[in-house]
């Protein structure tokens, strides 16, 4: 029986084993941090949808470099050990009042970023409608808790209205666009949604 790339260690996994991430998923952030300059050193940042806890390692060790804070919100907790001293996580729903009253003490924020996927169903067009709630849900943390000038990556299934989505985030963005990153596999459908220096 055959093996589909999913099935077996890319460049890609190995290299975020060797580096110590959880996931592959830091290359990602790491291409879209090269050309957009998303975050900077002694920023506050926002990562929606954190677990496994990548772009939040990412985050502290090579943009923040120990000047600043990162918020880690997730269903689920962090797979990091130790949780370096730039994080502050919370478990749970970001969307929820609970969490948003939590978000308030820390932000506004100079990024906010999101890796954040639905629970996949295998139908393309549940998954994707999920995904584009997700990103409007993201999108709506930003205009709340972003600063002006601040920065947003937010992940999306193609298919799953990204062009509606970008069309409002030209509104709030100076610049917005989308980016798939080498680092996706090639049978993913994702993308990802930036916007730059907000209005």
């Amino acid at each position: 029986m055959a093996t589909s790339r999913r099935d077996t260690a890319d460049s890609y996994t190995q290299r975020a084993h060797r580096e110590g991430y959880p996931a592959r998923s830091v290359y990602k952030l790491e291409e879209i941090q090269l050309q957009n300059r998303i975050v900077k050193p002694g920023d506050t940042v926002l990562d929606v949808g954190a677990a496994p806890g990548s772009w939040t390692l990412f985050t502290h060790r090579e943009l923040l470099k120990g000047n600043g804070t990162i918020v880690a919100v997730d269903l689920n907790p962090l797979r990091l050990n130790p949780v370096p001293p730039t994080v502050v996580e919370y478990t749970g729903d970001a969307f929820s009042p609970e969490i948003r009253e939590k978000l308030i003490s820390h932000g506004p924020f100079d990024a906010i970023i999101s890796d954040a996927a639905p629970m996949t169903t295998g139908n393309r067009t549940v998954d994707t409608s999920r995904s584009e709630w997700l990103a409007e849900q993201v999108l709506f943390l930003a205009t709340e808790h972003l600063k002006v000038h601040g920065n947003l990556v937010i992940k999306i299934f193609q298919g799953g209205g990204q062009q509606e989505l970008l069309l409002q985030m030209r509104k709030l963005f100076s610049k917005a666009k989308t980016l798939k990153p080498k680092a996706c596999r090639n049978d993913s459908f994702e993308t990802y949604l930036i916007g730059l220096d907000k209005k």
